[in-house]
């Protein structure tokens, strides 16, 4: 495992979200710290999640043009792509940790990325699943 930190959508979305408070400026903080080392991971389902919860889902929603400019940016990150291998894989990570689907393929692309930790508030917080381990850095 390398330094790598993948983030879960939720994440992303509190660091863009004005609105979501102490989870705003947590999630913020942690993102500009991704930013300045570099060992920022995400994935193409976590940018499709982000793309339609931030314009639909949240109390202020983000126009277009905002969200065009941000995805712009995080295409400077490490982005995984899930293939349909990744998608075969994460089934045999939803059966073995009993987890979702969704939680099953973050947790796929988070180890095919070589992330030794994936943050999200989402799973259980210190929990190794495989080799990537949850933080919850809003706990």
């Amino acid at each position: 495992m390398s330094d790598r930190y993948f983030v879960d959508t939720n994440i992303l979305i509190y660091a863009h979200d004005r609105t979501a408070g102490k989870k705003h400026r947590q999630s913020r903080s942690l993102l500009e710290r991704l930013w300045e080392t570099g060992e920022g991971v995400l994935s193409t389902q976590v940018l499709q999640e982000f793309c339609v919860n931030i314009r639909h889902r949240v109390r202020v929603p983000l126009p277009l043009e905002e969200v065009r400019e941000i995805l712009d940016e995080y295409q400077a990150w490490e982005v995984q792509f899930i293939w349909p291998s990744t998608i075969m894989r994460a089934l045999d990570k939803e059966s073995k940790f009993q987890i979702s689907f969704w939680d099953a393929l973050i947790l796929q692309s988070a180890e095919d990325a070589g992330a030794a930790v994936l943050y999200t508030e989402d799973l259980n917080h210190g929990q190794l699943y495989g080799t990537v381990r949850v933080v919850n850095p809003l706990r």
